[in-house]
């Protein structure tokens, strides 16, 4: 489940974010249930009830839908991964009781997407735009509401996907799971679609800490990671992915501390070689020899950057 940092639907009304596509989709059941086979050959389909959506939200859901992020993400899986069972993503008014956000069901067949938590994912980010600064690495053209709603929106599916990747695969985890979903959003929308993603939920989530305010005891025994801890999360993830790239947009203007940044670079590299290591062994057969090939990489990467990393560990301690 999405939540920021102990952000609970039911005791606050600002977004819970946690923060956050089509190959042929195959019919499955609303409730997402899926007989498993002996070959996996589980399907990601997004479905739209349109007639449980409320006036108020249409708008939102229509930025969504238009923007085909999450049949984009949905396509990548169906693509790339044998699931054992279909994932049926459900963008509805028709949610279980309690769910007001984005959430995965326990068995990882399902994800709600309710309406009314697009709605506020919007209207948050709409105050970002008027309030907040342009970040460089966004394009002029994309610092808008409905732009940054869609993005956000990616890297939210991203971490519901890494929920679902998770539960449906039975995949070691060695951490909060949360974090686990956090990081999967970080892998596949940095790999796959670029900064945008990532820069959208930092800039979300930044609204969202501002205003949970001071933390509560709910918000420190939350299963979710602090929301302000999450943002610096993903531009650490973001920036560790290319340095070269990233690093003045990113640390010039103080969005990424300094003091962060210099272990930035491996934490990409481990991350990035966690994910395809844990879904090597679920590739599909036509991604398998692409997969290998970037899974090879990603342990060489992470070898050269703990190296890099231990030789300036000194340097870097002292100088904090």
């Amino acid at each position: 489940m999405l939540s920021s940092g102990g952000y609970s639907a039911a005791s606050r009304s600002a977004v819970a974010g946690a923060l956050l596509l089509v190959a042929s989709f195959a019919v499955a059941s609303c409730g997402g249930e899926g007989d498993k086979t002996d070959a996996p050959n589980g399907k990601v389909t997004v479905v739209y009830e349109d007639d449980t959506v409320k006036p108020a939200d249409r708008r939102a859901v229509a930025v969504i839908r238009r923007s085909r992020v999450l049949e984009r993400v949905a396509g990548w899986l169906n693509t790339s991964i044998a699931l054992p069972y279909d994932l049926v993503v459900k963008v509805t008014g028709e949610v279980p009781p309690g769910v007001t956000d984005a959430v995965t069901q326990p068995d990882g067949r399902t994800v709600y997407v309710p309406p009314p938590f697009l709605t506020q994912i919007q209207g948050v980010l709409g105050k970002v735009v008027r309030t907040v600064e342009r970040p460089a690495l966004l394009p002029p053209s994309s610092y808008n509401v409905d732009d940054l709603t869609a993005l956000s929106t990616q890297f939210v599916f991203g971490h519901e996907v890494g929920h679902a990747l998770l539960r449906q695969l039975l995949l070691a985890n060695l951490g909060l799971e949360e974090d686990a979903a956090d990081g999967f959003a970080s892998f596949y929308t940095v790999n796959e679609v670029g900064p945008g993603p990532s820069l959208a939920a930092a800039l979300l989530f930044d609204e969202l800490a501002r205003e949970e305010g001071r933390l509560t005891l709910e918000g420190f025994s939350s299963d979710h990671p602090v929301t302000q801890q999450r943002v610096f999360t993903f531009l650490c993830h973001l920036e560790g992915s290319d340095p070269k790239k990233y690093y003045e947009p990113l640390v010039g203007p103080g969005y990424l501390p300094k003091t962060r940044a210099p272990l930035c670079p491996q934490a990409w590299a481990m991350l990035d070689y966690g994910w395809w290591t844990q879904l090597r062994p679920h590739f599909s057969g036509a991604f398998k020899e692409q997969g290998d090939r970037t899974q090879e990489k990603a342990h060489e990467r992470l070898i050269a950057e703990t190296k890099a990393l231990a030789e300036k560990l000194d340097e870097i301690r002292t100088g904090q």
